[in-house]
């Protein structure tokens, strides 16, 4: 029999900021990790033939989202694409709430290419600052991109978008509050909608998962069927037919994977009546389609073996197909034309790829992700489409300037073979003063590197930082790592470094120590095509050598040019502290010029794009001064910040306490 002790409250006290080894879980996740140990949910669902319980019917909207995601799509309905996420915004992701609002309302995404404009249910102009401040303090946001298929036809998708979201809610039972911007910058016109995580009480907006997956769907199925009609016997026979030569992932192709048994088709069987006779027709000839791609084997008559990863390779096809069409889009709205053998896919995974060259255009490959591309006429004469994920500095990229694009692959660092071998002798625990007693020949430099490694992981709660400035390393501490590493990658998949952001026209005549200098009198010139941007350096870089030779700084003899002694660091110097006069009027005080070695502090207050490249304005009470910039700044601009001067790089140190400081 349990004694009274056996239900008193025992509170487990830990280290002041400790995260007790785990995130705290909300309520919901608790009760499914309950239900999940107990296996009652499990059994009781086998017991009823349903589904293990999962939650996603907990949430407004539960009971429109049950049905439809039980019920068939009916012949004849019109689809519509809606994309979702859900972002939270409170603290530090305010700003980028404010940035996606922003940007769907860029330029030239209107329907005659004008700005896009915000509106809801009620206004065509709505404000959008209004809308950030009232969503401020909210914890979470909902984003929805709506693509109906036959959005050319529809008169318009405003009255589409607020039919659809006041149907929400009636479904959801509250009054939202939203902004929507209709986009026509692509081959679908489509809506991006921002809803706000909170109920007409105020109170956090739960959407059940099978309504965002299902009902809203079906909601903006239902309305489009009933502005346009339901598709005619011959459009759908249309589309199936086109779907034959399609390469890309298609519905015949779905269709063909769920007959099929352990990869084995047979579609010898007469089929009765006239439109499974036609589906028939089409599934022989998709399959025949298939063989001659190469992702079906013909094994006797009318039976095939289907491809393994055939619906990978599809969808990889079909994606392609789609970036062709952005690059033939893009290309063509700033006049460049080429070959079709000419254009290339940057794969940012093979081992040793890198690509330099001009920015033509960026954009977005998913807007619901913030995902960017890059094309790129690059210096071999081809032009490329290079996958860069998520870019913090995307102004930066603008059409026009220089760029190196390298590999993406994930390796193992040495410093986390370091780290871990630190740790594992000293009970879990990694520190500067261990480090130098395992190795009495690493400098502070070196140790430094190893630090700032920790501290990037740390944000991601892979290691943990005690007040007196140890670390604790878990065992796993490698596997956690790379795990960090190979998401980074896919955030940003492709290393992407900028090497100027003037374009070639202004580099030629530029005070300071551009990218053409450093490739004429640097130690690492890039190999030149004799087409596209590789012709265009070679101009740009003989116009460059004659205008060095009028100012001085290079001299020509016998056909081979000289250049001064210290030429690069010269130029770079002279440039700083002409910017720098400027900004001295500009601020009102006086700017001081940093020596090797050197160590500064101050407050960070922006970057400062020059020939010479990128610096970092870093302001004290009375004076200021410019050095080189790091994307490691941007989440302290306006904080205080300090570094030592290594040669023409910074090692910057952002943290308030006496330690080495990361980067």
């Amino acid at each position: 029999m349990a004694s009274q002790d056996d239900f008193r409250f025992r509170p487990k006290l830990g280290n002041i900021r400790s995260r007790g080894g785990g995130k705290t879980k909300c309520y919901i996740n608790q009760v499914l990790q309950s239900a999940g140990l107990s296996g009652s949910w499990s059994s009781f669902s086998a017991g009823r033939g349903a589904s293990r319980f999962t939650g996603a019917r907990i949430g407004r909207g539960a009971g429109q989202g049950t049905v439809a995601a039980s019920r068939r799509q009916a012949i004849g309905r019109r689809r519509v694409v809606i994309k979702t996420r859900i972002v939270k915004t409170r603290g530090k992701q305010s700003g980028a709430a404010r940035a996606h609002l922003r940007y769907i309302q860029r330029d030239a995404v209107g329907h005659d290419g004008e700005r896009g404009q915000l509106y809801d249910s009620a206004s065509d102009e709505a404000d959008g600052k209004a809308f950030t401040e009232r969503g401020s303090g909210d914890r979470h946001q909902f984003r929805f991109i709506v693509s109906p298929e036959d959005a050319a036809e529809m008169e318009g998708l405003k009255p589409f978008v607020r039919d659809l979201m006041a149907q929400m809610e009636r479904d959801l039972g509250t009054e939202l509050d939203w902004v929507a911007v209709d986009h026509f910058n692509t081959d679908n016109p489509h809506s991006h909608i921002v809803l706000r995580g909170k109920d007409e009480r105020s109170k956090d907006l739960i959407i059940a998962r099978d309504y965002i997956s299902h009902g809203m769907r079906e909601r903006a199925s239902e309305l489009l069927t009933l502005e346009l009609g339901p598709r005619s016997e011959r459009q759908i026979r249309d589309g199936l037919r086109h779907e034959v030569e399609r390469d890309a992932l298609t519905h015949l192709d779905r269709e063909l994977v769920r007959q099929a048994e352990a990869g084995l088709l047979d579609l010898r069987a007469e089929a009765r009546g006239e439109y499974r006779r036609f589906k028939r027709s089409l599934h022989l000839g998709r399959a025949q389609r298939l063989t001659r791609m190469g992702l079906a084997i013909e094994t006797g008559p009318k039976q095939w073996r289907l491809s393994s990863n055939l619906e990978q390779t599809l969808r990889s096809l079909g994606a392609r197909g789609d970036i062709i069409k952005t690059m033939h889009r893009e290309l063509k709205a700033v006049g460049l034309q080429q070959p079709a053998g000419d254009y290339a896919i940057f794969d940012p995974s093979e081992k040793g790829a890198r690509i330099v060259g001009r920015v033509v255009a960026r954009g977005l490959s998913d807007e619901l992700h913030d995902r960017h591309y890059l094309i790129v006429d690059s210096l071999d004469g081809r032009t490329h489409y290079a996958e860069v994920g998520q870019l913090k500095t995307a102004g930066d990229f603008g059409p026009g300037a220089i760029v190196a694009l390298g590999t993406g692959v994930v390796a193992s660092r040495a410093a986390d073979r370091t780290i871990a071998e630190i740790s594992g002798g000293n009970e879990g625990l990694y520190s500067s003063d261990l480090h130098r007693l395992h190795d009495p020949r690493a400098s502070d430099e070196f140790i430094r590197t190893h630090v700032r490694r920790l501290e990037a992981l740390r944000r991601a709660d892979v290691v943990e930082r005690f007040p007196d400035g140890r670390w604790g390393i878990p065992k796993d501490y490698p596997d956690k790592a790379r795990t960090f590493d190979e998401a980074r990658s896919a955030r940003q998949p492709a290393k992407l470094a900028l090497l100027s952001a003037f374009v070639l026209e202004a580099q030629v005549t530029a005070d300071g120590a551009t990218w053409l200098d450093h490739q004429l009198a640097g130690r690492h010139a890039e190999p030149l095509h004799e087409a596209g941007f590789g012709r265009d350096v070679q101009e740009a870089l003989e116009r460059r050598r004659q205008w060095l030779i009028q100012q001085g700084w290079a001299e020509e003899e016998e056909e081979r040019i000289f250049y001064r002694s210290g030429m690069l660091n010269t130029l770079r110097q002279r440039e700083i502290r002409r910017v720098a006069g400027q900004l001295a009027r500009e601020l009102g005080m006086p700017f001081r010029e940093v020596g090797d070695g050197e160590r500064i502090e101050g407050i960070y207050r922006r970057p400062i794009h020059m020939a010479s490249g990128k610096f970092a304005l870093v302001q004290k009470s009375h004076e200021f001064t410019l050095v080189p910039w790091r994307a490691v700044l941007e989440r302290n601009r306006g904080k205080a910040v300090a570094g030592i001067i290594r040669g023409d790089r910074i090692s910057w140190s952002l943290t308030r306490k006496r330690s080495l400081g990361v980067s």
